[in-house]
């Protein structure tokens, strides 16, 4: 279906190459430089990650190939009006999970697509319910799963989903850190 384009894949996320892969569209893995995620502080929250993502792009360390896309996301945990980053340490993974304990929360990804000339961008939401963790349950998942690489300090396909999610409304795979179906549905508008 778009096989006249190539496609980089700007991530070095592991589980979204392997949910890109589900696409069955052949692509590089090329993660971009190292930057700081900065936003304005006013910037509505429902924005941002679909700014970073954009940013992320337009910040790519190279010129792109004709007929070449690039694919950039980011994904971030809202829980009311606060923002739960990647965690920095156990403590900081550990009162993440106690906030989200029996609360409903919004995981948003931002996306990118961009060729040499022309870029779109959207987001997906998702509303995520976890029933009450208790303390111990909170330790193991952090000692064992190390969520250190994953917004709001939790992976859904790890143990911490198997128990402690309730329910989702919204793609599964965008709280995975890629909504595939939106994914796929964006590239073929924006290539076909």
């Amino acid at each position: 279906m778009f096989d006249n384009y190539t496609f980089t894949l700007a991530s070095a996320s592991p589980r979204r190459r392997e949910l890109l892969k589900g696409l069955d569209i052949e692509f590089t893995v090329e993660p971009g430089k190292d930057e700081r995620e900065a936003f304005s502080e006013g910037m509505p929250h429902f924005a941002i990650p679909e700014f970073l993502a954009r940013h992320k792009s337009e910040t790519f360390h190279r010129e792109l190939a004709p007929r070449e896309v690039l694919i950039t996301a980011d994904t971030l945990v809202f829980l009311d009006e606060q923002i739960l980053g990647k965690p920095h340490s156990p403590e900081e993974a550990a009162a993440m999970l106690r906030a989200l304990s029996g609360r409903t929360h919004i995981v948003t990804t931002g996306m990118a697509l961009r060729t040499r000339d022309r870029i779109h961008t959207f987001s997906d939401t998702t509303e995520v319910d976890f029933k009450p963790l208790s303390d111990d349950e909170i330790a193991y998942y952090i000692d064992k799963y190390r969520p250190f690489d994953k917004a709001g300090a939790y992976g859904i396909q790890e143990w911490i989903g198997f128990v402690g999610i309730i329910a989702i409304r919204g793609s599964y795979f965008n709280v995975m850190g890629l909504p595939v179906q939106r994914l796929y549905t964006e590239l073929c508008g924006f290539l076909c």
